[in-house]
């Protein structure tokens, strides 16, 4: 049987027909789609969003302790919160098979760095695999069990954004039945308990599981030889290999799978032969270092770069010494700026904060879109819950007239990833900073996913919604308050009022996002309409950055208009227009 699958999709199913049990993960672009497939497709699976990835794969290790194969997913920033659990659970070892899926971003199509996750699995001693298609993501994922299991290791399974979202044919075996395991509550101090006296002996048996890791790679079935005459060969892993294989057909290729522990025997039985061999990897120079610390001397970077995503004309450039030529009559797409949703209910809070000239230390969400143009009303964005701390940092130093200008700003779902322990650090050190949180019911950016306050699970069953207002409280914060996102004068009365206090404060803008189904729309409204004939061109009203409104020319003027079909109602644009042009 064969489906036509993306790499996520591919993972989804491979990790139903390995006995999954249990999938945790947080949504981050381009990992989402593996937790959604498991979720809607393959009901009996336990599947969640986690309020962070450590919490994701800490609850995968507790299935996994319980005897239950079990998957963790997030994208490759999440794997840096996740790291605390992963490097002893690395000591702990495994009951049931646990693999976790790092979905990295070469090219930074949605993320805040371009991060190489494959140092992690060298860190923490554990293997790693590298799908090259969508068939690979299925036949990997299935392997990735068995070898967590047979190896007593958690398995790190990376992808990167192309082999998430691509989609190719992929043949599935159809099974009789879905193996499931047995599960029971462990009874095993001496593994699952690391006390400094246990921890030491698990120590010495990563060791030595790392070299039988390494023999079994050698003869892994997915590290292969490819055309074996020529005079240079190529060494490649991943999406790397896919480019490789479109302009090098002719020349040897040595494809790996397995990437650490590396096939020490393999790579050196194949650089024997050939007068020149090359390393193809995207980002860090990981293949090229481990193969050049073997003595073998091959060429990588010095050829290729160290960041973005490589294609078929950058190797070819490098390898071969041309480039394919460009069409001169090449489509060229209109660059398209991002920007918020009309009547998104971010639009009045980031114009009113830079009206009123505040340094915004901001988070990861649809509101970093405030840094660019027309707001221009983010200055700082680091990681998830990282703004609220920032601010806090600025307080301590600044002078007390500087401190005013400060304020936080995290959405909701960023808050419950890792916003909390940052607002309690403020009250529990006695700052005053204002903390603005902007709750749409969602997380927004990576495709309106669920989370803990948004009152629904990741398989659509409503739950008790967690209370961000009340947390606030319970951690010490007394100014709580609530405002409109769609009242200007209230949003700029309030955020001037808190932060003229000598307290922390909380304000929390709460309004669903104008994507959500399952919400209603409560600011939702007619379309707005402008009177060009009392239009006088101003652009006040485009300060707030609705795409709705749009340019138009008549009579030698540039006015504006509104786009009925975008518009939702929210007019935040009648209240810039002080001419009263744009009505219902």
């Amino acid at each position: 049987m064969k489906e036509f699958l993306s790499g996520n999709e591919a993972i989804a199913k491979a990790a139903y027909d390995a006995g999954v049990q249990f999938a945790a993960g947080y949504p981050g672009t381009p990992s989402t789609e593996i937790l959604e497939n498991i979720a809607k497709r393959y009901i009996d699976v336990y599947a969640e969003w986690s309020p962070n990835e450590k919490v994701a794969l800490e609850a995968a290790s507790g299935a996994s302790m319980a005897g239950a194969r079990a998957l963790a997913s997030m994208k490759h920033v999440g794997l840096n919160l996740a790291a605390d659990p992963l490097m002893t659970l690395s000591y702990t070892g495994v009951n049931g098979g646990l693999v976790i899926v790092t979905a990295d971003d070469p090219g930074i199509h949605s993320s805040q760095n371009e991060q190489d996750n494959r140092h992690y699995a060298r860190f923490a001693k554990i293997p790693l695999l590298e799908p090259s298609d969508s068939q690979e993501a299925y036949d990997l994922t299935k392997l990735a069990f068995e070898i967590s299991e047979r190896f007593d290791t958690p398995v790190i399974l990376r992808t990167t954004t192309r082999i998430s979202h691509s989609k190719s044919l992929v043949s599935i075996k159809k099974t009789a039945k879905r193996a499931v395991k047995k599960t029971a509550i462990p009874n095993n101090i001496e593994k699952f308990v690391m006390i400094p006296s246990y921890a030491r002996e698990r120590h010495r048996i990563i060791e030595t599981r790392l070299k039988r890791l390494q023999n079994f790679s050698d003869k892994f079935p997915y590290n292969r030889h490819e055309n074996k005459k020529g005079k240079i060969g190529i060494i490649t892993s991943g999406i790397a290999y896919q480019y490789v294989k479109e302009v090098c057909r002719d020349i040897p290729v040595l494809k790996l799978s397995m990437t650490y522990p590396l096939p020490v025997n393999l790579i050196k039985r194949f650089a024997k032969g050939f007068k020149k061999v090359y390393v193809v990897e995207e980002l860090d120079p990981f293949l090229e270092n481990e193969i050049k610390a073997l003595g073998i001397n091959v060429i990588g970077k010095e050829k290729l770069p160290s960041f973005g995503e490589l294609n078929p004309d950058i190797i070819e450039g490098a390898l071969i010494g041309k480039r394919k030529r460009i069409r001169k009559n090449k489509l060229m797409l209109p660059v398209r700026t991002p920007i918020m949703c009309a009547g998104c209910p971010y639009l009045g809070i980031f114009y009113t904060l830079k009206k009123l000239g505040l340094f915004v230390a901001g988070d990861i969400g649809c509101y970093t879109l405030a840094a660019l143009s027309p707001y221009n009303a983010i200055d700082s964005t680091l990681c998830m819950g990282a703004g609220i701390c920032q601010a806090f940092g600025m307080e301590k130093v600044l002078k007390e007239e500087e401190r005013k200008k400060l304020v936080a700003v995290i959405g909701d779902s960023t808050f419950l990833h890792s916003g909390i322990t940052g607002l309690m650090d403020i009250v529990y050190n006695k700052g005053i900073t204002t903390v603005i949180i902007l709750d749409n019911s969602t997380t927004a950016m990576t495709g309106r996913q669920d989370h803990p306050s948004s009152g629904f699970t990741l398989k659509g069953e409503e739950t008790k919604e967690v209370n961000i207002a009340e947390i606030c409280r319970v951690i010490g914060v007394e100014r709580v308050r609530h405002i409109n996102p769609f009242n200007l004068s209230e949003i700029e009365n309030i955020i001037l009022e808190e932060i003229n206090q000598k307290m922390p404060s909380v304000i929390i803008s709460k309004s669903p996002c104008v994507l959500l189904k399952h919400k209603s729309r409560v600011h939702r409204q007619p379309s707005l309409t402008v009177d060009l004939s009392a239009c006088n061109g101003c652009m006040a009203c485009l300060k707030i950055g609705c795409p709705a409104l749009e340019r138009v020319e008549k009579d030698n003027l540039s006015l504006v208009t509104i786009n009925t079909m975008l518009c939702n109602g929210c007019r935040l644009c009648v209240d810039l227009c002080r001419i009263g042009a744009i009505s219902s």
